[in-house]
């Protein structure tokens, strides 16, 4: 029997016999969703782990991470290692005597850490486990044109994303959604699935599932920088899906040459149109109020885009300030 199985057998009341004590670690907007979820349900937030200061912007001014500056304006103890075996770091962690601890969107923890609480870790994945396993589960889901996705809690193990699963809830992906629509959704049914795997534990009712493992497990690998750029010889389809799965962020990209000058161009918003053409793969067609880039079964028309130096614009408001040849073409 494990750790976890020995939970659902203890039918303990907790909020009698054994107050939680909660530690959080997050970083990004993502997780300060489920960390306002919990406070404003009045869980016991001991400490919250999240990511050192880091310099930003031109001054190289120390920016705080979001989770950060959540839990600053709510007085909440905040520790921020370097090194998560550091030995300082796991004494103050320790002090807090955390009986179970929370990640939402924060790095691989060493055992030392994730075996620390009687209760267990457990990490809220934006994704539908064992698929999506890594560091881009939103953007892949939507590179790779799928229409449902969802969210899932899990105890850490030492791989990862492979532990035991908790609770899971599924969503639709509209064809039109973005990496940053979808973000937003799963945050916040995130943020409930959290809530709701927490009171689980409280009720010593959990039971926990092993992951299936499987040849045809789809992959969530950290995005790079040529994973952004477009490849224009895809299909219409994988194309679309391509740059909303990077949008708003990492943003799709692409090299734009017009009269012998080649600049990137970053591809935020676009629509997409079935329809036979004898155009190369590439071209560009403008009028003053559009502009698409021909493709195998189509067009790729372009709504918002960001020219070097320039701030994202709606297409018109390029085209107003763009001339374009009539050989100009992406590659």
């Amino acid at each position: 029997m494990s750790k976890y199985q020995s939970i659902q057998k203890m039918n303990t009341n907790l909020n009698k016999m054994d107050k939680l004590r909660i530690v959080f670690m997050g970083t990004p907007d993502f997780a300060v969703a489920t960390l306002d979820k919990l406070f404003h349900n009045s869980y016991n937030i001991v400490g919250v782990v999240t990511a050192p200061d880091k310099p930003a912007g031109r001054g190289r001014k120390l920016n705080e991470s979001a989770v950060k500056k959540y839990t600053t304006t709510q007085h909440i103890k905040v520790l921020q290692p370097t090194n998560l075996k550091n030995e300082v770091f796991l004494e103050e962690l320790s002090s807090l005597k955390p009986n179970l601890i929370i990640v939402v969107a924060f790095r691989m923890l060493p055992k030392v850490v994730w075996n620390l609480p009687k209760y267990g870790t457990f990490n809220l994945h934006a994704s539908l486990l064992p698929n999506y396993r890594g560091a881009a589960p939103i953007n892949w889901a939507i590179i790779n044109g799928e229409t449902e996705t969802g969210a899932t809690t899990f105890f850490i193990d030492d791989k990862i994303d492979t532990g035991e699963i908790i609770l899971q809830e599924r969503t639709t992906i509209a064809n039109n959604d973005t990496a940053g629509d979808l973000h937003d959704n799963l945050m916040e049914l995130g943020a409930n699935l959290v809530l709701k795997t927490v009171k689980l534990i409280e009720e010593g009712t959990i039971a926990p599932i092993k992951q299936e493992e499987t040849k045809e497990l789809k992959p969530a690998h950290k995005i790079h920088k040529e994973t952004c750029r477009i490849n224009w010889e895809l299909p219409l389809d994988d194309i679309y899906n391509h740059i909303r799965g990077l949008s708003p962020y990492p943003t799709a990209w692409t090299n734009l040459t017009n009269d012998d000058k080649t600049v990137p161009v970053k591809i935020y918003l676009v629509a997409k149109k079935l329809e036979e053409h004898n155009l190369k793969n590439g071209a560009l067609v403008a009028t003053k109020k559009e502009l698409k880039v021909a493709v195998k079964d189509g067009f790729i028309i372009l709504l918002e885009i960001q020219l070097p130096g320039k701030r994202k614009m709606d297409i018109k408001d390029v085209l107003n300030g763009l001339k374009l040849s009539e050989k100009a073409h992406v590659l």
